[in-house]
């Protein structure tokens, strides 16, 4: 990338070096949070719209939430990053997978089972995956290093480099 003195290009520039280099726990922890938000919103509605027929509905709607507050907690504490998100964000892939499972038993159960028809009116057979996602992006922001981390060298006698304790 060409150097220039605007600040979107510098920021820009570090924003890409840092996914490079696997530093990007804060920003997918505040886009995990922000990702919860907005997919329960989604869910609540679409649920709504089924006028939560299946009790089942809920637990999206009662479980995503939780990662919010865990990702907003992710990006100021580095704990909270690999603690709690890590937790919330595994309930919510197990729930998304078993969305993704729950609606594909809607579809077969609708007359006439597995039709084109069924697939495109009945529920939507790749929404909880959105949920999975967002999960997945908690998952992965607790394996990362913070933006700020830098590296120290080791006291070993190897003379080897570790990031801030992690062995690589």
């Amino acid at each position: 990338m060409a150097r220039t003195t605007g600040s979107a290009t510098s920021w820009l520039e570090r924003a890409v070096k840092d996914v490079r280099t696997g530093r990007f726990e804060q920003t997918l922890a505040g886009l995990t949070a922000a990702g919860a938000a907005v997919t329960t919103a989604e869910i609540y509605l679409a649920h709504d719209g089924a006028s939560f027929g299946n009790k089942l509905m809920w637990w999206p709607v009662a479980i995503l939430p939780a990662a919010v507050p865990a990702g907003v907690a992710g990006i100021f504490s580095k704990r909270a990053a690999h603690t709690v998100l890590p937790v919330a964000s595994a309930l919510i892939v197990a729930n998304g997978l078993q969305g993704t499972w729950l609606h594909w038993r809607g579809v077969a159960q609708r007359p006439g089972g597995v039709t084109r028809y069924n697939l495109e009116s009945g529920p939507p057979l790749f929404a909880p995956l959105l949920a999975t996602v967002v999960g997945g992006m908690g998952l992965l922001a607790a394996v990362l290093r913070r933006e700020d981390e830098t590296t120290r060298p080791s006291t070993s006698p190897s003379g080897r480099v570790l990031r801030l304790g992690r062995h690589r």
